[in-house]
């Protein structure tokens, strides 16, 4: 049932890439008509995230470092930046492709170069992310102790900018250490907030790689439906967005799946899908795993001379690339071809070679180391919140109090503005009441004058009267007159 799901699944992915072929032409004929330096290096930039061949992707990265170089050192201080940044990311994907092909130690070279850069030009999501990769390489190597350092500080980073792909980022690689000590709730933890980030920013590459961590959690809980229903929808991502080394890792999920169920014959068939993909993008790590995984399948085959052969060939990559983990599985496995060989000295050899390379990756320092930093994370980030929370109340009091200096200062304005109000009035009433006094005063004398005139007229009007004969008396004399 499960085999037509995976087809169909293959055949929807196959119709995606029509699409996605489409996209890349576009891509190239873009890169083809670009007449910019820095349009130049943003599309070398997408077609190195859409191309999946190493050797191809190195040329694109070379490519875009090569114009950037050529930019620099620019008079523009805006194209100066961009340029310089355009560096260190090529110089950081060099440094993953070198990791991909398991040679760490140049990808830990191409690693510090990119950070170098990124400080000295306070690109703070360049560094963490840097510092993210840095922190991967160490954890390979089993150093957990500087694995966590680097994680923290590039989780620190990332919250600091809310960069919220880089926060899914380092709770996944902090959720895979906690997974190797054997902290399987804390893990889940880390997993479950990566995997919620992922979905709210619709980060596809980063949901598929939760999904298949949380099943892989699952599986190794015995909890094969969970961890079956984990893989099947990472499967499902990584076929649509063409990514060759998750669907490797998913099929190999698969492998361990059909392995548990007891069905050999289709465990081996997707161990080697799993194994020929990543022969071909050069997985070495991936391949390590596989020719462990199918090694085994052919131990319960009772093959036992070809389980030795696959073994052996996986114990040599791994003591190349000087990965514990791998180490540590491959001598668990030679240990019983030996056993069955009847080599006891030889599997007594696997056998504290096992026990060391698992030391080294869950002793009692690694295990204090993560919660050491944990802890001193968890403080520090409280610190964060609590001196935020002091800085939003000093900015709150450091309000009012500005409020309150404004009110004060708009009181002495207004109060000033009324007093001199008040002044204009009192010497505008004082003026009044001056001018009044000096009408009353001419009133007065005006009064005085008028009744000074109508004394004189009527003066004047007695003598007048005094003088004129009266009425009667002339009355009196014309009668006489008339009668002589």
């Amino acid at each position: 049932m499960w085999l037509k799901k995976y087809c169909l699944s293959c055949i929807l992915f196959l119709l995606s890439f029509v699409s996605f072929s489409q996209n890349i032409d576009s891509l190239k004929l873009a890169l083809k008509n670009a007449k910019h330096d820095s349009s130049k290096c943003v599309i070398l930039k997408l077609l190195y995230k859409t191309e999946n061949d190493n050797v191809l992707k190195m040329e694109l990265v070379k490519q875009r470092l090569k114009i950037a170089e050529a930019n620099l050192p620019n008079k523009n201080q805006t194209l100066s930046i961009f340029f310089i940044k355009q560096k260190a990311a090529s110089l950081n994907n060099i440094g993953a492709i070198h990791y991909s092909q398991s040679n760490l130690t140049k990808a830990m070279e191409f690693y510090k170069e990119s950070l170098k850069i990124r400080e000295e030009i306070g690109d703070k999501s360049g560094i963490a992310s840097s510092l993210g990769n840095i922190g991967i390489i160490y954890n390979d190597q089993g150093d957990i102790t500087n694995a966590l350092e680097y994680y923290y500080k590039s989780l620190k980073i990332h919250e600091a900018i809310d960069d919220r792909s880089g926060i899914a980022s380092s709770l996944d690689n902090i959720g895979g250490i906690y997974e190797n000590q054997g902290n399987i709730p804390k893990a889940l933890d880390y997993y479950h907030k990566g995997l919620n980030i992922y979905r709210q920013i619709s980060d596809d590459r980063g949901i598929a790689g939760s999904l298949s961590n949380l099943g892989t959690i699952y599986y190794n809980q015995g909890n094969v439906l969970k961890a079956l229903e984990y893989f099947s929808s990472s499967l499902k991502i990584q076929q649509e967005i063409g990514d060759e080394l998750g669907i490797a890792n998913s099929l190999n999920n698969f492998g361990d799946i059909y392995s548990y169920r007891g069905d050999i014959s289709a465990a081996l068939d997707f161990h080697q899908k799993s194994l020929k993909i990543r022969e071909d993008i050069d997985d070495k790590i991936g391949i390590v795993e596989s020719l462990n995984k199918i090694s085994d399948i052919s131990l319960k085959k009772a093959k036992v001379t070809e389980a030795f052969v696959l073994a052996t060939r996986g114990m040599q990559i791994a003591e190349e690339l000087g990965f514990p983990e791998n180490i540590k599985n491959l001598a668990q496995t030679l240990k019983i071809i030996h056993q069955k060989q009847n080599k006891y000295k030889e599997a007594f050899e696997m056998f504290e070679l096992e026990i060391k390379m698992r030391d080294s990756i869950n002793n009692q320092e690694t295990q204090k180391a993560a919660i050491k930093k944990q802890l001193q994370y968890t403080y520090e980030k409280k610190e964060l919140e609590t001196k935020a929370e002091q800085d939003k109340k000093d900015a709150i009091a450091k309000a009012e109090l500005k409020q309150k200096e404004n009110e004060r200062n708009y009181f002495i304005v207004g109060f000033g503005l009324v007093l001199i109000l008040a002044l204009f009035i009192l010497r505008g009433y004082k003026q009044k009441q001056k001018a009044n006094a000096i009408i009353i005063t001419q009133k007065r004398l005006v009064d005085e004058k008028q009744k000074e005139i109508l004394d004189s007229i009527r003066y004047a009007k007695r003598i007048q009267t005094a003088l004129l004969p009266s009425e009667k008396y002339i009355d009196k004399s014309l009668q006489k007159l008339n009668k002589i």
